[in-house]
């Protein structure tokens, strides 16, 4: 998720304290302290059951990894971009706790809330894979839990036709890549491909997601940000550039520009009255940001300056940081 060349950029508009970059390190480094402080809240098993079944046991359980995901991938990006080893070894507290405890998810709820909430653990991983502190025997325990626990979370929900599978690829794609395995990211990217014209229709709009009635336009951005977010590792990963994949029309961007119209025009949002249309400090601002830097589209731009800088610390990982690092195709 977070190549060295894009490290390496963003850390060297830090040192000159470039903005927006600069401040949006400085809300990192706020987030990251406050870290320092917590404790993890690890679970044996991971058991979450339907949000219109038990809600109260949906949110505190889903929050107990959502939290510690956050916390883990606050602290390892403060490390690469600081070197300061306190936050290495603080994210690893919270990697290691759920390596360490957690043996399984459950309930209806468990693989679809484990694989976008745990995106972060995994990112965080791949942050501090070369961190001298983190111990071989810790490493592999960790690497473990990714394979074993993580990833199969992922890959049972991967071949789903809505959002569901979205997120099962992305977690499956950064786990493969973290554990180096291009079998694996492979068939990820085939996946992506095989459906993704039929999930955006030729007008932009998302068939499966318009039908969730006022939160149509949520699940659209829902399934956007892990299909984006996946492209990303894609191409880091051997290269292959999905936001420019298209066919009669149809298009990651197409789907992008249909969100955005109706994040702006609510009231003509087709599917369903008075919808909700997400703001450009929170959803889909978040999105949009890191979509700029890689369409140079306008109108993202138009709609976040003014929220700058963004980061999305909750419920789901996967543009978390977008303002602080850009995903620039090259960076120069």
């Amino acid at each position: 998720m977070h190549p060295k060349k894009q490290i390496d950029f963003v850390k060297k508009k830090i040192k000159q304290k470039e903005q927006p970059y600069y401040q949006a390190y400085q809300v990192l480094i706020a987030e990251a302290d406050s870290a320092l402080q917590a404790e993890d809240h690890a679970l044996a098993d991971f058991n979450v059951p339907g949000y219109y079944r038990d809600a109260l046991a949906h949110r505190t359980n889903s929050k107990s990894l959502q939290t510690d995901a956050f916390n883990a991938y606050a602290c390892a990006l403060a490390y690469q971009l600081s070197g300061k080893k306190k936050y290495a070894d603080k994210s690893l507290d919270f990697l290691m706790a759920w390596a360490n405890k957690n043996t399984k998810y459950s309930n209806a709820d468990g693989s679809l809330v484990m694989a976008y909430s745990g995106t972060a653990m995994i990112i965080s991983a791949e942050l501090l894979y070369n961190y001298k502190g983190w111990q071989k025997k810790d490493k592999e325990q960790f690497m473990g839990w990714a394979k074993n626990v993580y990833r199969k979370s992922a890959d049972e929900i991967r071949n789903r036709k809505n959002n569901w599978a979205d997120w099962g690829r992305l977690g499956s794609i950064l786990t493969a890549y973290l554990l180096d395995d291009k079998a694996e990211v492979a068939e990820n990217i085939r996946l992506i491909k095989s459906d993704l014209f039929h999930k955006i229709a030729p007008d932009g709009h998302m068939p499966e997601e318009v039908k969730r009635e006022a939160n149509g336009i949520w699940y659209t951005y829902f399934s956007l940000a892990p299909i984006t977010a996946a492209s990303w590792v894609a191409y880091q990963a051997d290269g292959t550039n999905l936001f420019t994949y298209q066919e009669n029309g149809r298009s990651i961007k197409t789907a992008l520009d249909y969100m955005l119209y109706h994040s702006q025009h609510p009231d003509e949002w087709k599917w369903f009255q008075n919808p909700h249309p997400g703001k450009p400090g929170s959803w889909p601002g978040n999105l949009l940001e890191a979509m700029y830097p890689i369409y140079k589209e306008e109108k993202y731009n138009a709609y976040v300056k003014e929220a700058r800088p963004l980061y999305y610390p909750t419920h789901h990982f996967a543009w978390t940081f977008p303002t602080l690092m850009k995903p620039f195709l090259t960076f120069d």
